[in-house]
């Protein structure tokens, strides 16, 4: 879980990288999704680099998926009957949202996906032109809340799984646990809140 979630984060922080040069302009933005398509040229045609990419995204998303149903499922197998007492849990809001998160998501992606890259819930899709795409999207309201929503989710979701990846992975130590979940903090505040500039770009017109 900890590796498939590292290869996800590492893909979504290099998109929102990507997602920022919709501040360029649409030259830059429409070009650098082109260039996408052809990495690899002539060695690989044309977008095959891109399908590679999607490829190890889907099977790193089925694997962190399929690793948090047999955690869920180990838990409740370890204590098949309910405490009669139960102690409150002084968890904070990111560690309790984590398998509803996670699954709101996972749903988000499939919305993501219908709207950008298929185009059929973009009611004003533009094949080859993510610019205007983006922008015709990012203006209607409710989309943007959608979105929004998706990047606290996400936030929260990084906020905790960083964490605890790092314990998982052996990263982690007494010394450096403060160090670590500061950066794990900061890295979901960085990536959530570049995701939102764009919408919120759009919304106040500052993008158009």
């Amino acid at each position: 879980m900890a590796v498939s979630g590292a290869l996800l984060l590492a893909f979504v922080f290099a998109h929102m990288v990507g997602n920022l040069k919709t501040f360029l302009g649409a030259v830059d933005l429409n070009h650098y999704a082109h260039w996408l398509r052809t990495i690899g040229e002539p060695v690989l045609p044309y977008a095959w680099f891109l399908w590679i990419q999607r490829v190890v995204l889907l099977v790193a998303l089925v694997l962190h998926v399929t690793a948090a149903v047999q955690l869920v499922r180990r838990d409740l197998r370890a204590r098949p009957v309910r405490y009669v007492h139960r102690r409150p849990v002084r968890a904070t809001f990111a560690v309790r949202t984590m398998r509803w998160g996670g699954a709101t998501l996972a749903v988000f992606v499939v919305w993501h996906i219908l709207d950008f890259t298929v185009g059929t819930v973009n009611r004003d899709f533009v094949p080859g032109d993510p610019y205007h795409n983006l922008v015709a999207d990012f203006q209607v309201w409710w989309v943007n809340l959608i979105y929004l929503v998706a990047l606290v989710m996400l936030g929260l979701h990084i906020h905790h799984g960083f964490a605890s990846a790092a314990r998982t992975l052996g990263v982690t130590s007494a010394k450096r646990e403060r160090a670590i979940k500061i950066f794990g903090s900061t890295t979901a505040v960085v990536i959530a809140g570049g995701y939102a500039l764009v919408p919120v770009a759009v919304m106040t017109g500052l993008v158009d």
